[in-house]
């Protein structure tokens, strides 16, 4: 045995635990508003603790922890949130860590049943993560859509900003919650979007945001993706985030394909990785999105009876069943987030071509 190796892997596991801890107390600290109360300035646990309205002890506590673990800083018997830590603990910004750790949060809750499945098979309804979530649903991408969506990922569509100032009919795909379909209709009142998916409570939600907004050109609907009209067609169909989850994710980029009307446009965000394994190995990015897609996607998938695609289906994949699918002109455009690229679908005819499967491990 190599006992420095052993020392080191002992040291990479004692760093995940502490990560672990700390990820916990990260999302005790975002709910009980006690980062906004440090971003106010240097504190005592008491001046703290006054501050979020919170009991002193526990305060102190958890500051031994944030001081220990390098997110704050103690000076002179006073607590310190760096700036540079404050913009990734808090606000409404694409940066915050904060919904990343309700989504964990949630995970965690539906744990147990992702691991019978490990044993029975199967897998677990996507009402589970729903009701786990409550009203943290959606969270994980709305504050991406605030600072990024307009110009980050519509704006590296050439000629997409255009085509929506213009007038076009939108659909997007896999909606959620619907925040994005409600960003996107006050950015271009001239064009109309429709927002799909297949859970009443999400849809609920982006039509009770609509109804606040008075968006009249905004509207949700509760449908399977895979069942898509080809009447009347759409000029222009996002998915984000959403194809890979999809029960019959080969079935549903068909269905896409056949209800965009001539020259139109189909933006598939999704996760920018390989579909091999060992291409993946060195990625910042890869060991987390490999472990969301165990214990979300793949789950939610296979609970419908699902191909159970997951996340981590990549590039090669993306490509083999976009093309399987009828899209012959093809691009792989950067998006804002270097764990996501956008691809940019135009209808065209059909390509004879095999989606090239993730590696089966």
């Amino acid at each position: 045995m190599d006992t420095e190796r052993r020392a080191e892997f002992g040291a990479r596991l004692l760093g995940m635990l502490t990560g672990n801890v700390l990820t916990m107390l990260i999302g005790l600290g975002q709910r009980t508003g006690l980062f906004d109360a440090a971003a106010q300035g240097p504190a005592t646990s008491a001046e703290l603790a006054a501050r979020a309205g919170l009991d002193e002890r526990y305060v102190r506590e958890w500051l031994g922890a944030m001081v220990t673990g390098a997110i704050f800083e103690y000076d002179a018997g006073r607590y310190v949130l760096p700036a540079e830590h404050a913009v990734l603990l808090t606000g409404p910004r694409a940066s915050n860590i904060g919904p990343a750790v309700g989504t964990l949060r949630t995970l965690s809750a539906v744990l147990p049943a992702v691991e019978r499945c490990f044993t029975e098979g199967g897998g677990v309804p996507y009402a589970q993560y729903a009701e786990a979530a409550g009203d943290t649903l959606g969270d994980s991408w709305r504050y991406i859509y605030d600072e990024q969506l307009i110009d980050g990922f519509l704006g590296r569509v050439p000629g997409l900003p255009g085509r929506l100032e213009a007038g076009a009919r939108v659909l997007d795909l896999g909606c959620g919650s619907g925040h994005a379909v409600n960003l996107m209709a006050q950015a271009y009142p001239r064009s109309r979007f429709t927002g799909l998916d297949i859970a009443p409570g999400a849809i609920a939600r982006g039509e009770a945001e609509r109804a606040a907004l008075a968006l009249g050109n905004a509207s949700f609907t509760v449908a399977d993706a895979a069942a898509l009209p080809a009447d009347p067609p759409f000029d222009v169909i996002t998915a984000f985030d959403a194809v890979h989850d999809q029960r019959s994710p080969e079935i549903v980029l068909a269905g896409v394909h056949d209800a965009l009307a001539p020259g139109g446009v189909f933006v598939m965000v999704d996760a920018r990785f390989s579909s091999h394994v060992q291409e993946n190995v060195g990625n910042p990015h890869a060991a987390l999105c490999y472990g969301i897609s165990l214990l979300y996607c793949v789950p939610t998938a296979l609970a419908g009876g699902g191909a159970g695609l997951g996340a981590m289906w990549g590039q090669q994949a993306a490509l083999g069943m976009l093309a399987a699918a009828g899209f012959g002109d093809v691009q792989v455009l950067d998006s804002p987030r270097p764990q996501n690229c956008i691809y940019l679908c135009r209808r065209g005819p059909a390509v004879a071509a095999s989606g090239l499967a993730p590696d089966q491990q």
